[in-house]
């Protein structure tokens, strides 16, 4: 889809103490009083950091909420009660506050600012929030985040299976991008170069450097930020999701036991790169390396649960033309979890 506008974040701080930024953000926006909705179990210090940095500039909360379950009828409960002096909606937490927060941004109209306490996928900038509507989980059409804010210190501290699960969505790229371009010969599906190019850059960017420190929560903070610009420039998920996110989606349907999303798109493209006929040497080196396989392995994948999942996965979107869709890919796929060492570590 050609964008003939494309909507991008205008403040952007990825640093050590950020969070200790967010008040001077709104004000230097004239963004105040602001609607704060926030993660349930925060850090106490992620909180206060905030709290004060508000503080300190003077800044109001007009409406404050807790945020446990991500859903639109929780969103649109939300705007009928907000009081009508919020200038900006901040997220503040992880995915369900942040979804939340972004879809009342666009309910209301209002700038939406990002504050990820964790980097366990790329939806804290995403066009899209995703919530719960009739007891389904839908990705829904929302809008850019008019700031990001990722204190580096908070997300380097938050639990390794949050890093690798950010590992394993930034990896997803690879395989992403290479099913783009098939459905592109193979279906002539609308493709942007550009936003191609740079949901590629981003992978091979932390590849690079793909230490848990600061300077590599920098990098991979940047790199999934930037594939939600690159969803925002193409106008789809296409840079950003392939077979890989059809194979998770499909999981999540029959799983009763669910892993953080980038786990098992991780996975799945791993998997899905050997479909492409790719090279994985530096995909699983950096899967050991950031010490991914290793948290998949403490809670495998049940192998059944998987297969069926690669089954059904290209009937999980309507005309989304992928590896998956070639051919019959089942027996490929069992024989991988028969014969990779890997594999056969994280599903059993």
């Amino acid at each position: 889809m050609r964008r003939s506008f494309v909507q991008i974040p205008e403040i952007v701080r990825i640093e050590p103490g950020a969070l200790h930024r967010v008040g001077a953000e709104l004000a230097r926006a004239e963004h105040h009083p602001v609607i704060l909705l926030q993660s349930a179990g925060l850090i106490p210090e992620a909180l206060e950091s905030v709290d004060q940095s508000l503080r300190s500039v003077g800044i109001s909360v007009s409406h404050r909420e807790v945020i446990s379950d991500a859903t639109v009828d929780r969103a649109f409960s939300i705007v009928q009660s907000l009081p009508p002096q919020g200038r900006a909606v901040v997220g503040l937490g992880g995915g369900k506050a942040l979804d939340t927060a972004k879809y009342v941004a666009m309910l209301t109209n209002l700038p939406y600012y990002a504050v990820p306490t964790s980097l366990s996928n790329d939806g804290f900038c995403a066009p899209q929030s995703s919530l719960v509507l009739a007891g389904r989980r839908r990705s829904l059409p929302t809008g850019m985040p008019y700031a990001v804010v990722v204190d580096t210190d908070i997300c380097q501290r938050a639990p390794l299976e949050l890093w690798c699960s950010g590992v394993g969505d930034l990896a997803a790229k690879l395989s992403a991008v290479t099913d783009w371009r098939l459905a592109l010969a193979t279906r002539s599906t609308p493709m942007n170069d550009f936003a191609a190019l740079l949901s590629d850059a981003t992978v091979f960017q932390f590849m690079g450097r793909p230490v848990r420190d600061t300077e590599g929560t920098r990098l991979l903070a940047t790199s999934l930020m930037l594939n939600g610009v690159a969803m925002e420039m193409a106008g789809s998920s296409r840079p950003a999701s392939g077979s890989e996110h059809l194979v998770s989606h499909a999981l999540d349907k029959l799983t009763e036991r669910p892993h953080l999303h980038g786990l098992q798109v991780g996975v799945a493209t791993f998997i899905s790169v050997k479909l492409q006929g790719g090279e994985v040497s530096r995909l699983q080196a950096l899967f050991t390396t950031t010490g991914f396989w290793d948290v998949v392995a403490k809670a495998p994948f049940d192998r059944a649960e998987w297969l069926e999942a690669t089954r059904l996965a290209p009937t999980v979107k309507d005309d989304f033309f992928t590896v998956l869709s070639t051919r019959d890919c089942l027996p490929e796929v069992e024989r991988m979890l028969d014969e990779d060492e890997c594999l056969r570590r994280c599903v059993v």
